[in-house]
Formats: C-alpha cells, sequence, structure tokens
C-alpha cells in the first residue's frame, strides 16, 4: 500500500515542481480565492460544480451561463445549476480551493486538476490532477487521506497566499 501511495501521490500530483498556485478554501471554506489554473480566471477549468452532485459526473459549463465568486468565474450548464450554486456556493464548491486533494495531503498544491477526476465524500466534491490510484487508493479508504489533507491545508494555504502576495 505504501509504494501505492506514492504512486497515487505522484501520479495526482504531477508538475507541482513546475508551478505551485494556491489560494483557496479548505473543508471549512476559509479562503477568498479559487483554483483558476495557469490560464484564465475559470473555476475547475470551466466544469459546472453543481453537476458533480446532480448528474454524478463532470459535465462542462457554459460561459453563458456563469457567475462571479471567490475572484473566479464559475461555469455551468444550466441556470438551474447556476441557481443553485448562488443560493448555496459553499455546498458545491470543491474542498481545498479546488485543488488536487492528494496533493494537499502530500503538503503540496497542484494547480493541474483533471475535472474528471473527482469523488464525492459525506456531501463534499474532492478534485484530483488524475484518475491514477484513484479506485485502488482512494477509493479502498478516502477518510485518512482526506484527514491529512484537512490537516495540512492551512499550512499550505499560507504558504500560497505568501507567494501570491509577493508576486504581484
Amino acid at each position: 500500500m505504501t509504494e501505492n501511495r506514492s504512486t497515487f501521490d505522484s501520479l495526482l500530483c504531477a508538475g507541482v515542481a513546475a508551478s505551485i498556485l494556491l489560494f483557496g478554501t479548505s473543508a471549512s471554506y476559509a479562503g477568498d480565492e479559487v483554483n483558476t489554473g495557469y490560464f484564465g480566471n475559470v473555476a475547475i477549468l470551466g466544469y459546472d460544480p453543481v453537476a458533480y452532485f446532480t448528474d454524478g459526473r463532470a459535465t462542462m459549463g457554459s460561459p453563458k451561463i456563469s457567475k462571479k465568486w471567490l475572484g473566479a468565474t464559475w461555469y455551468f450548464a444550466s441556470v438551474q445549476h447556476r441557481d443553485a450554486f448562488i443560493s448555496e456556493p459553499v455546498r458545491y464548491a470543491p474542498q481545498f480551493g479546488g485543488f488536487c486533494t492528494g496533493g494537499m495531503s502530500a503538503k503540496e498544491a497542484s494547480a493541474n486538476l483533471d475535472p474528471q477526476a473527482f469523488r464525492i465524500v459525506d456531501g463534499k466534491l474532492f478534485l484530483f490532477s488524475g484518475k491514477g490510484g484513484l479506485e485502488e487508493d482512494f477509493d479502498a479508504n478516502p477518510a485518512p487521506v482526506i484527514a491529512k489533507a484537512e490537516a495540512e491545508w492551512p499550512a499550505v494555504e499560507a504558504k500560497e497566499f505568501e507567494v501570491r502576495a509577493a508576486a504581484n
């Protein structure tokens, strides 16, 4: 399992060393920004956060149905999804500011995401930078990964805010 865990973390967080970006929200959603990747200012690379819950799958949103929140633009597949998000954004927003959950558990923040690589656990959306290892490692026992990510998030978030502030 340790070798699989290492492979899982490596696969999920490829590219962390190349560019670490962060901001965000913790499990309690305390941040004021969201991961928008390397280009643009669109959350979850344009995928609809509500669709993960209502449709059980990653669904591309539309720039024509959008909402600005936490410094990013969020796209939705329908007006109903946008309205649901507006009424309860914290319910639908991904944990850890939309950064890779596996990376967060390894004290890293990867702006790389695969919106198709997600899990909903206890009514919360967790995103990953790839599908490799999800079924074998995360699905088998998500609680320790989530707990470690929650424990690491405040330090990673603070570090990344300092980096962003220094860059601006």
